[in-house]
């Protein structure tokens, strides 16, 4: 599946130096060093695509897009791969009740995203990668763990058995009451008779009547959610045999760390007998109204109707970046308006000839990044750099800011 458009990154001066970037692990429960590498494997779940883009998805991909300018930043090369999840059951579900070809529905957000995405001046992953076309991998990867002894079959469908992982449970630090709990909410099955485990993940689902199925050795079906994104990201990060994790960064949305990451990082172990991932990151949740957004719901600000009503995306981006990325947080009108007034001002201060001194500002950014993707602290520094400059300060370079501030933030003037 082809990504989006590339968007370029401005250099930002080689006299400004990065220090190594922390960032909160979920697993360690604490902020981490990320220590320093060559090369970064990061995989980060994408949507599915039955009713994109909203800002709670757009907080979770502009997150990992900070990282993954910092990492770049400090002179590291990064491969960086997403899903798309274009076959599941909420996708199914969405176009039996609007009428229309599962297929069409997936092409028409997919593409959507990706205007989307372009919009909001997001870097693209190096791979970009649907559930369908990854179906080889991953049948091969339930063929591995089925040769791992962690397979078992109910009736025609197929399930990973999760307590096959000794440290099942560990990333995601729930109870057994909690787990059945999301498990059951979020896509799961634990009543279903038969199975070993109430918690055991789905692998492959036999094709149900009037739904669409592959051939695979397990039947004609389809996969299950977790199984998906641990192929793929097994398949596409290039794995170094010589670390002692497949990849470094896991990433998504906070509703991701259990079942889903929990699940496909013990899936991946079996697979190979690595940790799955060095780190497990994770963005908070946007709510509307007292309630988190989320499609179920119905309460969705979406980020195509705000650019149709003539919004900056650059203003949708400072909005989300004055909160802090893991902060879950409620979408008010007010924080748009905020941005859309800082984007302003800093447009006019970066036109001037004479403006305040700009190293500083830039050390400030750098390090607040440095310090868990900071952004709200590196706002408050530039917004400092503008009341001195519309106070009269000189000195400084604002073609340089204007650079590190794009390179850094994503914000294009």
């Amino acid at each position: 599946m082809n990504s989006w458009a590339q968007v370029a990154i401005p250099p930002v001066a080689i006299r400004f130096s990065f220090p190594e970037l922390n960032l909160f692990d979920t697993a360690l429960k604490s902020v981490h060093t990320i220590a320093k590498k060559d090369k970064y494997r990061i995989y980060v779940c994408g949507i599915t695509p039955y009713d994109a883009t909203h800002l709670g998805h757009a907080n979770t991909y502009l997150a990992f897009d900070l990282i993954n300018r910092y990492l770049k930043a400090m002179g590291s090369e990064v491969l960086f791969v997403q899903n798309i999840t274009d076959i599941d059951d909420p996708l199914l579900e969405r176009a039996n009740r609007d009428g229309i070809d599962w297929r069409d529905l997936a092409t028409s957000q997919i593409d959507l995203f990706r205007s989307d995405m372009v919009a909001l001046h997001i870097l693209p992953p190096d791979h970009y990668i649907g559930a369908v076309e990854a179906m080889p991998l991953v049948i091969d990867a339930i063929t591995s763990l089925e040769s791992a002894g962690t397979v078992y079959q109910v009736k025609s469908d197929y399930y990973f058995k999760v307590r096959s992982d000794s440290d099942f449970g560990r990333r995601s630090h729930l109870s057994e009451s909690q787990m059945l709990e999301i498990f059951s909410q979020r896509g799961g099955d634990p009543q279903r008779e038969g199975k070993q485990d109430p918690l055991d993940a789905l692998l492959w689902l036999a094709q149900r009547p009037n739904e669409p199925g592959w051939e695979s050795r397990y039947g004609v079906g389809r996969p299950g959610w977790h199984i998906e994104c641990c192929a793929i990201a097994l398949g596409y990060l290039d794995i170094d045999p010589r670390d002692n994790t497949s990849i470094d960064i896991q990433g998504g949305g906070s509703d991701l760390i259990f079942p889903h990451h929990e699940m496909s990082a013990a899936q991946g172990k079996a697979i190979n007998g690595k940790e799955f991932a060095a780190s497990y990151i994770h963005a908070g949740m946007i709510g509307l109204d007292g309630e988190k957004m989320s499609k179920s719901k119905g309460n969705l600000v979406f980020v195509s109707k705000l650019l149709h009503e003539g919004v900056d995306p650059m203003a949708i981006r400072i909005a989300l970046m004055s909160h802090h990325y893991r902060q879950d947080h409620m979408w008010q009108e007010s924080d748009l308006t905020a941005a859309q007034e800082f984007l302003s001002n800093l447009q006019i201060a970066l036109s001037r000839m004479e403006v305040a001194p700009t190293d500083g500002v830039i050390d400030q950014i750098i390090s607040a990044l440095s310090q868990d993707i900071d952004t709200p602290r590196a706002l408050k520094s530039i917004q400092s750099w503008i009341i001195e400059t519309n106070k009269g300060g000189s000195g400084g370079k604002p073609g340089e800011l204007s650079r590190a501030i794009d390179a850094l933030l994503g914000i294009a003037i």
